[in-house]
């Protein structure tokens, strides 16, 4: 037995993003004020992305619990509709963007913190919201991944979702450099334009790897899980 039920942990992960959303809105931050507001930024919608999810995860386990032996095929379906919004959420939006925000934040971070993350910005966000941010999702999104499994869309509707997800952000990103005449992201303005290019769609390709790895780390998982509880069953030779 788990010591702490998965519906309690998604309860308490819910709640956690709900904190660090609301801690993050009221920042006094001056580019909250320009064009796009907090908008602009991956990390924000990504804190959105992952609240709806946890919000799903939380809304399916108490539907699962209300119509458990109702015998109400109506709510079935509807059940079953709500489990498959979550899991295509996991699949195109919560794992690939979650892991992709924590993995490029810290890399560039590691590498020149001023490209990303200038030292202005501790004056407005404390250090543990930045963790809440851009560290605490990857784990989350892992124990969540463990503690229930979930059924991938097909690998070609799911690459297709994931690749208008990139170039949908891709494009919103130099709108916001078309109206303001300022990149979203410092490092965006020391490079020129074919190498901004070649970051955009390294970032696309990225994306899609991304995906599979969730594929393939799910399946891997489950199949793991599956085996052991297989050999379980089995009976002993005496």
């Amino acid at each position: 037995m788990a010591l702490v039920p998965c519906q309690v942990l998604r309860v308490a992960i819910l709640l956690s993003y709900c904190s660090i959303l609301c801690n993050y809105k009221a920042i006094e931050k001056p580019s909250h004020q320009t064009y796009g507001g907090s908008w602009k930024f991956l990390t924000f919608i990504d804190l959105v992305i992952q609240a709806v999810f946890f919000g799903i995860c939380v809304l399916t386990d108490l539907s699962s619990l209300l119509t458990r032996g109702s015998g109400n095929q109506e709510q079935e379906r509807q059940l079953k509709k709500l489990i498959s919004l979550r899991d295509w959420m996991l699949a195109v939006l919560a794992f690939p963007v979650g892991v992709f925000v924590v993995a490029v934040f810290w890399i560039i971070y590691a590498y020149d913190r001023e490209m990303i993350y200038p030292k202005l910005l501790d004056n407005f966000i404390p250090g543990w919201l930045n963790h809440g941010m851009h560290t605490t999702v990857l784990p989350f999104i892992l124990i969540e991944m463990r503690t229930s499994h979930h059924a991938y869309p097909s690998r070609s509707s799911g690459l297709a979702a994931i690749c208008t997800f990139s170039v949908g952000y891709i494009l919103w990103v130099c709108w916001v450099h078309h109206v303001t005449g300022m990149w979203v992201y410092p490092f965006l303005e020391h490079i020129g334009p074919g190498a901004r290019i070649l970051f955009f769609g390294s970032t696309t390709i990225l994306m899609n790897f991304l995906y599979l790895l969730g594929e393939v780390l799910n399946s891997y998982i489950w199949d793991t899980q599956r085996s052991m509880e297989e050999d379980k069953e089995k009976p002993k030779l005496e």
